[in-house]
């Protein structure tokens, strides 16, 4: 008698990014469903940012603060933006990471709704972090299932691709990726 194997959509995922650049895993992840502690949604846009790209983080080296970059792929890079709000990655080869900047939510809105105080859920990178509650010990965790897990679309979905918002370096790069037809994106996509 043969054994089955039964895979979970989330242990998957730590498979299916093995290897995987930053600029792959980006375009990877629209469509996928990302959930965090019992909320979350679709995701629908995302950025990318590789090790020699000036506007990474990991682009001088490891440090404390981006010390999860360096880590192990398909773990979670949580760090502060201008002393704000959190933004949530997720790790692709070392030195590299993919920015989630844009979720439709379709699960635990209610607590969403709640944290965002009825506001824009999910249209930003420090709106999803707050509607989330991501939090700054979610710092190198896996997206394994855990508190943390993404599964991947089954399908290849039509993209939106355009430069990255936010930064001061590398602006040019059209290195932001979205699902084409979404509402919700963050920012539109030049036509």
């Amino acid at each position: 008698m043969r054994d089955t194997i039964i895979h979970h959509p989330a242990t998957d995922f730590m498979r299916q990014v093995a290897g995987r650049g930053a600029l792959d895993l980006a375009q990877a992840l629209i469509g996928a469903r990302l959930s965090l502690r019992g909320c979350g949604g679709i995701i629908i846009e995302t950025e990318a940012y590789t090790a020699d790209d000036p506007a990474s983080h990991s682009h001088r080296g490891p440090t404390p603060r981006n010390a999860s970059m360096f880590g192990p792929v398909g773990h979670a890079y949580v760090y502060r933006s201008y002393g704000i709000h959190l933004c949530l990655n997720v790790v692709a080869r070392p030195a590299e990471a993919v920015l989630i900047r844009a979720l439709t939510p379709d699960h635990g809105q209610d607590l969403m709704n709640t944290r965002r105080a009825g506001r824009s859920l999910c249209n930003g990178p420090g709106r999803l972090t707050q509607a989330l509650d991501v939090q700054i010990a979610d710092d190198g965790a896996p997206f394994d299932g855990g508190d943390l897990a993404i599964a991947l679309p089954r399908q290849i979905l039509p993209l939106l691709q355009g430069p990255r918002i936010g930064i001061s370096r590398a602006q040019d790069l059209p290195w932001r990726f979205g699902l084409a037809g979404a509402t919700g994106l963050s920012r539109g996509f030049p036509t």
